[in-house]
């Protein structure tokens, strides 16, 4: 037994289940042991799910450390991107990381590894200090390959079938049931959350990009 053990049991819990799969008890089990046991190397379901962020932020880390693109002058702007797509591609194997990554009250040292790095390609590329630091408030969860949802009115992708709750709201917000009654997301293995589809966090990352290097 040890904490890089029972951490990594605990991502496997929740790719197989969803973060809601992760308890202390089912934890245990998934390792032959005894809940109390656990406590030796985290003392509850807060300190497991601070652990998988940095697990995965690691992960991440030692993917975006093998990129070997230029970062000097324009050439940040593909760096950049290659990097947050290729944290994103990792996140798809573990769709229920994202959420965890928004609800830890501190962050962990592997992201802030993960943001020097991104900040470095940024001022390789000519930006300076305030720059990259708006750029990082304008990125937000996108710099880590995720969007964070603002709302979900529904429990997953529209499926074109009527949706008894958004006809129902029809009347008091016609545009938004309008615009959302032709959301169709056709990819399931290319969305993180309800409606971060990879076209559309892609078209969000590039407008971001190509207005930050216009700043630039």
């Amino acid at each position: 037994m040890s904490r890089d053990r029972v951490l990594r049991a605990a991502i496997k819990l929740a790719d197989e289940g969803g973060i809601g799969a992760v308890t202390m008890r089912r934890l245990a089990e998934s390792l032959g042991a005894e809940a109390m046991s656990l406590y030796h190397h985290v003392a509850n379901k807060e300190q497991v799910l601070d652990g998988v962020v940095d697990v995965i932020a690691t992960e991440i880390n030692e993917v975006v450390g093998r990129i070997t693109l230029p970062t000097r002058g324009a050439a940040w702007q593909s760096a950049a991107r290659e990097r947050i797509l290729t944290a994103r591609r990792l996140l798809l194997r573990h769709r229920w990381a994202p959420s965890v990554f928004e609800s830890r009250t501190t962050t962990s040292p592997a992201v802030l590894l993960y943001y020097d790095g991104l900040i470095g390609i940024m001022r390789d590329g000519g930006f300076s200090n305030d720059l990259a630091h708006r750029a990082m408030h304008a990125l937000g969860s996108r710099a880590l390959g995720f969007s964070q949802e603002l709302f979900s009115p529904g429990d997953g992708p529209t499926t074109g079938e009527p949706d008894p709750v958004m006809a129902g709201m029809a009347a008091r917000l016609p545009n938004l049931v309008g615009m959302l009654s032709e959301v169709m997301h056709d990819d399931p293995d290319a969305t993180l959350g309800w409606c971060d589809e990879q076209a559309e966090f892609e078209f969000g990352l590039d407008l971001i990009l190509d207005g930050l290097d216009r700043r630039r």
